[in-house]
């Protein structure tokens, strides 16, 4: 396949600027860039399939230049919705930062901050230079703003428009840009942009859009639908992954497969081909977990993933550690749990229970256990021994759920 098409069998390619561009994608040598607001310090999943995008360019013979905007980060693109709450200078920086690192390490890309031209430029310059250029009609037509006249835009957001278009013109005109490529809610800003090239230099540059990543229901993956899986690991665990993309609804698994992977296309078809015939082995969602987990953070961190996956599979916790522990259990309330408490006491205490008499039928009928070990006897008490690490106490009733203590002398 050219990269046309396997960008086009991959389901990454929505809009382009001109069929022209087909042909230099294939031929490779372009310049391009892709463009992210530094509203957090690291990316997340819904941005990954554009920088994977971007990684398919740069290896078909493409140069890619990130572009985060601590300029326009300042601003905020239009929301379908609402404005996008300002955000100060200190937290776009220290966004920035964090982002620049984040996509060196993973990419190995040119990172560039629209800052650096944006703070340069004067009203009368920027109403000169390039507002006259853009007619309101045109800018009232495009979708995300006229999807928001009926409740209210503020001059401010209704101006992000022309700063994305100047940034196009920048990279143009100073780093040999002919290429922008972005999500299809950025479709807008993109032709923006090459009309602004256009009118004002008289080039030709191109643009695509790829589609949002959803889910089956069309929520897409990204901060502000609060769902957000984070690159950093730190931010969001390797198991948080693992369990997220081994989960994911078998009818998405195949197209997240071939977005978010660089498996060849008969290796999807066969995991396909088995996903159909055999899917609870759910070959095809861990092959995604291993793939997106193994380029993201390394082969170590996707075995370890496994791991703590197996050990909660098997109600084991005795041999992992605290970090293991607060990997599986995160987002867990933790409950101070003291040495010398019941069994029954600490039930109450976690929540697994709702009163003592409770809690002693729960132990008498074996649906207790302590770090993976089944409790029975009503007067067992929580001993030293009993904390990971001296840290956490792992407690389960019944089949599914899970009650995390945490040591009295660690409190606070």
């Amino acid at each position: 396949m050219t990269l046309v098409e396997e960008l086009k069998w991959r389901g990454l390619i929505k809009d382009i600027s001109s069929p022209e561009l087909e042909e230099k994608l294939n031929q490779g040598g372009l310049t391009f860039y892709i463009g992210t607001d530094p509203t957090a310090d690291s990316l997340h999943v819904g941005h990954l399939s554009s920088f994977l995008i971007s990684k398919r360019l740069k290896e078909a013979g493409h140069t890619p230049i990130l572009l985060v905007g601590g300029g326009t980060g300042m601003i905020g693109d239009p929301r379908p919705t609402t404005e996008r709450a300002m955000i100060s200078k200190e937290e776009v920086t220290k966004n920035f930062e964090g982002l620049k690192a984040q996509v060196e390490k993973l990419f190995g890309f040119e990172v560039v901050n629209n800052y650096d031209w944006h703070k340069d430029i004067n009203v009368l310059d920027f109403l000169r230079d390039y507002g006259k250029y853009f007619n309101i009609n045109y800018m009232l037509d495009k979708d995300i703003i006229r999807r928001r006249l009926d409740t209210g835009i503020t001059y401010t957001e209704f101006s992000y428009m022309i700063l994305q278009a100047l940034d196009f013109k920048y990279l143009h005109e100073h780093k040999n840009v002919d290429l922008q490529c972005a999500g299809s809610d950025q479709w807008g800003n993109i032709t923006a942009g090459i009309d602004l090239i256009r009118k004002s230099t008289g080039d030709e540059v191109y643009g695509f859009t790829m589609p949002l990543v959803t889910d089956s229901q069309g929520k897409k993956f990204g901060k502000s639908e609060g769902n957000a899986l984070w690159l950093d690991k730190e931010k969001t665990s390797s198991y948080k992954l693992y369990q997220f993309f081994v989960n994911v609804e078998d009818c998405m698994v195949i197209d997240y497969l071939k977005i978010y992977t660089f498996l060849s296309k008969e290796e999807i078809e066969e995991l396909e081909k088995r996903n159909q015939e055999h899917p609870e082995l759910r070959e095809a969602h861990k092959a995604l977990a291993r793939e997106i987990i193994t380029f993201l953070h390394g082969k170590e961190e996707y075995e370890r993933a496994v791991n703590l996956a197996d050990h909660l599979f098997h109600n084991k916790f005795q041999d992992l550690s605290k970090k293991d522990i607060e990997d599986l259990f995160g987002s867990e309330e933790k409950k101070i749990v003291e040495e010398g408490m019941s069994i029954l006491d600490a039930l109450v205490q976690v929540g697994a229970a709702s009163s003592k008499r409770e809690a002693r039928e729960f132990v008498a009928n074996g649906a207790v256990s302590i770090n993976g070990e089944k409790v029975t006897d009503v007067n067992a008490e929580i001993t030293a021994a009993s904390f990971i690490e001296g840290t956490y106490i792992v407690i389960k009733r019944g089949k599914k759920n899970y009650y995390i203590g945490m040591s009295q002398k660690c409190q606070g």
